[in-house]
């Protein structure tokens, strides 16, 4: 720390250094960044050699027994003391390897644990990891169908945070980049609508970019997203749907928002897939057409995207719409400014100054002629 500069108030409990190479936890290391901008964070990456005996053994016993061992957590003792602890979660196993950082607990005013992925149906059986949130103030699920029945179980303090975006990183403004790509499809999809696209690529004038290959790591995190990031802005149409869609043994009749919702929205890529049957979707995504439904396993995507190619006017709207909306309520500075004012902290001056930049570029999306 610099001398002049404010003593940290927050620290973060990273996992990249413990699961780096998973793509939906790149998200996640993005949010932690935009923090460490916008505050005076401290943040710790713990190790560990995942695929060790010990890590296994001590991950097993927490599925099966109330005793949470250190899986071999390499991370010095919290000595300074902080406001604010906060630990993002790609699921509840990840609690093992936060509860075994020294001193966390002792050393930290309030605590703060966000988990992406929880469903209803994972609940009883993540029970013994879901006690350990006991040991937190507050915990955010980004999940909404699943605060309630984890605070019945917990009984601490939880509430739905939506998922966010860089959306600095993934605006297409002030020089919109021609978008050369016809149709961007990443992880899940439906074979159905994926081999009608690649249909529509066969004649050699579409372009229809997808996955190939097993979307199981990542070389570089940022690198990785700043990738995402260019590719999306340089896409036309943008296939979205509800997480898990493909997955009815794992999310039962939950039906949740993923990133990808923001993502699209926030690159100006006119997103195409099931709108979510989810309250909080009309809530978020509350602008004239924030994305075209076209049902999962649709074999009809190319009349949609036919009628839309010839309505210019139409398109130039929701692309504008979508990137100011994103850009004014859904980048990761409100995200964090929601956990401040659920803690009672008040918020720095860098996180203004964010705001202002997403405000100007937000009127650059709205002037006459801004097309992306």
């Amino acid at each position: 720390m610099a001398t002049g500069q404010p003593k940290p108030r927050v620290l973060i409990c990273s996992q990249r250094n413990l699961a780096r190479n998973l793509p939906f936890r790149c998200a996640h290391f993005e949010f932690e960044d935009v923090i460490s901008q916008i505050d005076s964070a401290d943040l710790i990456a713990p190790r560990a050699d995942t695929a060790s005996r010990r890590h296994v053994l001590a991950k097993t016993l927490a599925y099966h027994t109330p005793f949470a061992f250190n899986p071999g957590i390499q991370q010095p003792p919290i000595n300074a003391s902080y406001d604010l602890f906060l630990a993002i979660c790609g699921d509840p196993t990840d609690l093992l390897r936060v509860t075994a950082v020294p001193n966390w607990r002792a050393n930290c005013k309030t605590a703060v644990c966000l988990i992406d992925e929880l469903w209803v149906t994972q609940i009883a059986p993540y029970k013994n990891f879901l006690r350990m949130l006991e040991q937190f103030d507050l915990v955010v699920l980004y999940y909404s169908q699943s605060v309630e029945p984890l605070r019945k179980l917990i009984g601490t303090k939880c509430i739905f945070l939506p998922p966010g975006v860089d959306a600095i990183r993934f605006c297409p403004y002030p020089d919109p980049p021609e978008r050369v790509i016809d149709v961007y499809s990443i992880g899940r999809r439906s074979e159905i609508t994926h081999h009608a696209l690649l249909k529509m690529a066969a004649n050699g004038s579409f372009f229809y970019l997808h996955d190939t290959i097993s979307p199981a790591q990542v070389s570089d995190a940022t690198e990785h997203r700043r990738l995402f990031a260019n590719i999306a802005k340089r896409s036309r149409y943008f296939i979205v749907n509800p997480g898990l869609i493909d997955r009815k043994d794992i999310r039962g009749d939950q039906i949740e928002i993923g990133n990808r919702y923001f993502e699209g929205s926030a690159a100006g890529a006119i997103m195409l897939g099931e709108r979510p049957d989810n309250a909080e979707f009309d809530k978020l995504f509350d602008w004239p057409d924030p994305l075209i439904h076209v049902p999962y396993d649709s074999a009809d995507i190319e009349q949609t995207i036919r009628t839309l190619d010839g309505d210019p006017e139409k398109q130039d709207r929701i692309r504008r719409e979508s990137v100011m909306h994103t850009l004014l309520r859904h980048d990761w500075v409100y995200r964090w400014e929601a956990i401040l004012q659920a803690t009672g902290l008040q918020p720095m001056p860098n996180l203004s100054q964010r705001k202002e930049t997403l405000r100007n570029l937000a009127e650059i999306t709205i002037q006459p002629g801004s097309h992306s």
